[in-house]
């Protein structure tokens, strides 16, 4: 026990290396990819950013994905106007567009999530009775 207390100070220090490391590599991974760091990327703790760009590098700007770019960007459209996240709404519609989406089809995707959120809040708010609804689904 006391050996384990004794390197508690040292295996941290190692682990806080390590972080470090991830997080400079991250940081040139994405000014590699977009020719800078923006600065909002500033805001995120050092700890968060590797697993934040591996996700965003993997999933949302791989090609390699069951998704294409489009879907992707108007399934994040959806989701930011429901949070809402002004940032994001901004930076979404732009990739939604880039991926070639044209305004109706963005339109139609923030409405249609707009349609989520208001049934969903009715029917969570009126608590209604999930194995019912359950039911009721199955059958059409």
């Amino acid at each position: 026990l006391v050996s384990v207390i004794v390197r508690l100070p040292f295996l941290a220090s190692a682990a806080w290396a390590d972080d470090k490391s991830s997080t400079d590599a991250a940081r040139a991974e994405i000014k590699a990819a977009f020719g800078g760091v923006p600065t909002f990327v500033d805001a995120i703790a050092d700890p968060a950013l590797p697993g934040i760009w591996s996700e965003e590098r993997n999933l949302i700007l791989s090609k390699d994905t069951a998704l294409d770019s489009k879907t992707k960007a108007l399934i994040l459209l959806a989701i930011s106007a429901q949070v809402p996240c002004m940032y994001c709404i901004y930076s979404d519609t732009l990739d939604a567009k880039r991926a070639g989406a044209p305004d109706k089809v963005i339109a139609e995707a923030v409405a249609v999530s707009g349609m989520a959120r208001n049934l969903s809040t009715i029917l969570n708010g009126m608590q209604v009775d999930f194995a019912t609804y359950k039911a009721e689904m199955v059958g059409n």
